[in-house]
């Protein structure tokens, strides 16, 4: 160990004080368990007196746990077009409420072709009028923008309250 002195915490949690590290490390030996420094940046080190083995299980327990409970939010894509249809339409916002619904989120894009570059001004009508229809079911993220031939729109769930 590097450090001259450190603050010494036994296995049942009881505080043993600042003492050298050597004694720490007799005293741990002593009980035959380890010497864990577990706050390296406190001044003097924290260093506690457990089973390592049973220590790490433990953590990964820990984060087996923390993990299975964290839900993954992934990103679906709608695409419409610039003259789509109103049957069209209405299947597109089905499909978005669905994803919504389910807890991701949601990018709807127009991807302009040919000579509908000239009118960029009819997808953002398209694109209003698609956030419009979802404002009951979500909230929209980063409003419609052109990059290159396309125009993108992120929608988010609305949170539940």
């Amino acid at each position: 160990m590097r450090d001259n002195e450190v603050r010494v915490v036994s296995d049942n949690g009881d505080q043993l004080g600042v003492m050298s590290s050597h004694d720490a490390l007799k005293l741990a030996e002593e009980k035959s368990l380890d010497l864990v420094k577990i706050a390296p940046q406190a001044k003097p080190p924290v260093c506690k007196i457990i089973d390592y083995g049973k220590f790490r299980f433990e953590q990964s327990k820990k984060d087996k746990e923390a993990k299975k409970n964290q839900k993954v939010i992934e990103l679906k894509e709608i695409r419409l077009s610039l003259n789509i249809d109103v049957h069209d339409f209405e299947t597109k916002k089905k499909h978005a409420e669905k994803f919504l619904k389910s807890g991701n989120k949601v990018k709807v894009s127009i991807r302009f072709r040919g000579r509908e570059m000239g009118h960029p001004e009819l997808g953002l009508t398209t694109m209003r009028r698609f956030a419009e229809e979802m404002a009951e079911t979500a909230n929209v993220e980063n409003p419609a923008k052109m990059e290159g031939r396309s125009m993108f729109m992120f929608l988010a769930p609305k949170s539940a309250k």
